[in-house]
């Protein structure tokens, strides 16, 4: 009886070690990047639903070509400004996307390339980005990322 009650110790105890790692598998990092893309078409789309859950008002963003660190309010108003002269999205990509993952908070290291439509002229543009994602309240929100540009070669 006690070598039953240890294996059973034993397989519970392994259950608990290798738990966290199954439980962020292909699942939930697939979870993380669906959040990660609806975040990026939200903006492009101006969808302040999607933007007011998933970039909460504590959100703090870096890009390259600006010196102003923005903040929900400047995400929203540029999202909104983009859709008010008629721009589009029309290709989004990630080439390469690494994540790290500390328990609640995820990281994601990535490459995109986004082409975009306004007055007819289109624009493509790539980069690197290091985006921020924590889980709150059971969801992947995103309170921060950097961007640069990056040519690829």
């Amino acid at each position: 009886m006690c070598r039953i009650v240890r294996m059973s110790v034993g397989i519970f105890v392994l259950g608990l070690l290798l738990g966290p790692g199954i439980a962020y598998g292909q699942d939930e990092r697939g979870q993380i990047l669906k959040v990660r893309e609806i975040v990026w078409r939200a903006w492009f789309a101006n969808d302040t639903k999607a933007l007011e859950r998933l970039v909460p008002p504590d959100t703090i963003v870096i890009s390259s070509d600006e010196a102003k660190w923005k903040n929900q309010a400047d995400i929203m108003r540029t999202a909104a400004e983009f859709q008010a002269g008629g721009g589009k999205l029309v290709r989004l990509e990630f080439p390469r996307t690494e994540i790290q993952r500390f328990g609640d908070v995820a990281i994601i290291w990535t490459s995109y390339l986004v082409e975009t439509e306004e007055n007819g002229k289109r624009t493509l543009s790539t980069g690197r980005a290091t985006e921020i994602f924590v889980r709150r309240d059971g969801e992947w929100v995103s309170p921060g990322w950097h961007t640069d540009s990056f040519q690829a070669e």
